[in-house]
């Protein structure tokens, strides 16, 4: 008698795991296509994207702030570093 509950409980075991995998499976192909609405999402992500970008280099133009004025800084930072290298040290 004992033998039977322990093979039934196996058996029961296995029919679960089985159907935990067929439900993961089902779920992670199902999540592979998209619809029109997840097609037009992206698109609008994408053009909100654009926009923020070119907004960004507008506006970099407009304030002088871009990579030409980094570098400019850059420059004038190491002039300043070679300029108080070279001035004598008092002590």
């Amino acid at each position: 008698m004992q033998k039977k509950k322990t093979r039934k409980k196996k058996t029961m075991m296995f029919t679960v795991f089985i159907a935990a995998l067929l439900a993961l499976m089902f779920a992670f192909t199902g999540c592979d296509t998209q619809g029109p609405a997840e097609k037009a999402g992206e698109k609008i992500d994408q053009t909100v994207e654009n926009t923020k970008e070119a907004a960004d280099e507008a506006g970099d133009k407009v304030t002088g702030e871009g990579p030409a004025e980094e570098m400019g800084e850059k420059i004038d930072n190491a002039g300043e570093t070679v300029k108080d290298a070279a001035e004598p040290k008092h002590q």
